[in-house]
């Protein structure tokens, strides 16, 4: 029998959650991988220590290296990117993301978790219950695992792929899942979907591309998925599972988790219908269930000898305020305070209000506005300024926002103001992860 080709495969972008993942999957599989990205960050160390190479900074022509097989890059990777533009010259095969993943799918027996809120968790969540009832999936997922080493792949033995399957540019619509599992469908990526509208018809044209004798698994509580059912057309080409948190198993639920919040309980209901449609037993779902202990961004608690500090990657409103008052709920009488990035400023400017709203009647006693991280390659210049923090608090205007324009200006206001009891919690899904590893080194220090 001949040995499996050994492929050279460059990955633009590859510090990105979705493409470190992926690469980690051709190192699993002893092919050669390159990679590029602007900054470092720990899961480019990660992919270092596998043995990737990666270019760190401007991208260049000449990352890419010398008999390359493949190129993949993400959606967000512009046309002109000088490294995608070689690829085109040399007339090597590229894919994006999406249609890399996708063939995978092709291959596995695939679980795809999908939804606007809840994919990482729930996904986490349905990859453990598998993993300790011995399915032995290959995962991959938007998240970091203590469980995989701190990774956000997993290479299995068995025939399933747990994957989280992203609506962005719908990169969904390039995945065949066997299980569909879909958490709620909001309002969001405005800079490329028209509209709720717009963004429902690309979740139904996603419904339809799971594999005929498969499962949906759908949360029964949200409103857009209940309006996509109403597709009588979509029901004869797999059979529906639906899940509430109203439903008798959800104060059990409730009762057995570590994660807080009545959406990580959504989260755990749609992981119980996903292993009980694979055959699993609820005695020892929820023996899993139980020892979930979270993820990596997802509500991660830091207890240090006088104050809690956690990380959390919310960015949407909808998130933030599920995140905090899930945090007032496991912290009532304790002083919280919030530190907020909101991400892009275009999904600032298209969901403006909601920020306001949200923001306003946080369940906190103090939150702490940074300014816009701007996206690299998602922004549109025009509207920058109508699109700020700044904007934020200037609207809101009340003593318990304040607004400091830069991450040092909030690390330094925190480190001076910190008390004994305090629970911070660091919120946002762009660099804001570098102040929480600055304040956690400082507190670490003075706790």
């Amino acid at each position: 029998m001949s040995k499996p080709q050994k492929l050279k495969i460059h990955l633009i972008g590859i510090g990105g959650i979705g493409l470190s993942a992926l690469a980690q999957y051709y190192l699993s599989k002893k092919h050669i991988v390159s990679g590029s990205d602007l900054v470092n960050s720990e899961i480019i160390g990660l992919l270092k220590k596998k043995k990737a190479k990666v270019c760190i900074g401007k991208h260049k022509a000449k990352n890419v290296p010398l008999g390359a097989d493949l190129v993949i890059y993400s959606p967000a990777v512009n046309r002109n990117n000088p490294e995608l533009e070689k690829a085109f010259k040399l007339k090597i095969k590229t894919k994006t993301y999406p249609q890399a993943l996708g063939d995978l799918t092709r291959e596995f027996f695939t679980i795809a978790v999908s939804g606007t809120h809840g994919k990482s968790t729930t996904s986490a969540m349905t990859s453990l219950v598998l993993v300790k009832a011995g399915l032995d999936p290959t995962v991959i997922i938007g998240t970091k695992l203590k469980e995989f080493d701190n990774s956000n792949f997993r290479k299995g033995k068995s025939k399933y792929l747990v994957i989280e399957a992203d609506e962005y540019k719908r990169s969904f619509l390039n995945y065949n899942p066997e299980i569909l599992v879909l958490t709620n469908i909001e309002k969001d990526h405005l800079d490329y979907y028209k509209g709720l509208r717009d963004i429902s018809n690309a979740f139904r044209d996603y419904i339809k591309r799971v594999n005929r004798g498969g499962f949906l698994i759908v949360n029964k509580d949200d409103e857009n998925i209940s309006t996509i059912l109403k597709n009588e057309k979509l029901k004869k080409q797999f059979k529906t599972k639906k899940y509430s948190i109203k439903q008798p198993e959800a104060e059990k639920i409730k009762e057995i988790l570590k994660v807080p919040g009545n959406h990580n309980v959504s989260n755990a209901l749609a992981a119980l219908e996903c292993a009980r449609v694979l055959g699993l037993k609820d005695r020892e779902i929820f023996q899993s269930l139980s020892e979930f202990k979270g993820s990596w961004r997802r509500f991660e608690v830091f207890k240090l000898k006088n104050i809690i500090l956690i990380s959390d990657y919310a960015h949407h409103p909808t998130e933030i305020q599920k995140t905090l008052k899930a945090a007032r709920e496991k912290y009532p009488d304790r002083k919280i305070r919030c530190i907020f990035q909101p991400h892009q400023h275009l999904r600032t400017f298209y969901l403006f209000d909601d920020f306001v709203k949200v923001i306003k009647n946080a369940p906190v006693d103090e939150m702490i506005l940074c300014e816009v991280y701007d996206v690299p390659g998602r922004e549109n210049k025009k509207i920058l300024l109508k699109s700020t923090s700044e904007e934020i608090y200037t609207k809101i205007n009340e003593k318990k926002i304040t607004y400091r324009k830069n991450l040092k200006q909030a690390a330094d206001y925190i480190k001076k103001t910190s008390k004994k009891n305090d629970v911070i919690i660091v919120m946002g899904a762009g660099d804001i992860y570098n102040l929480f590893l600055d304040l956690k080194k400082y507190l670490e220090k003075i706790n």
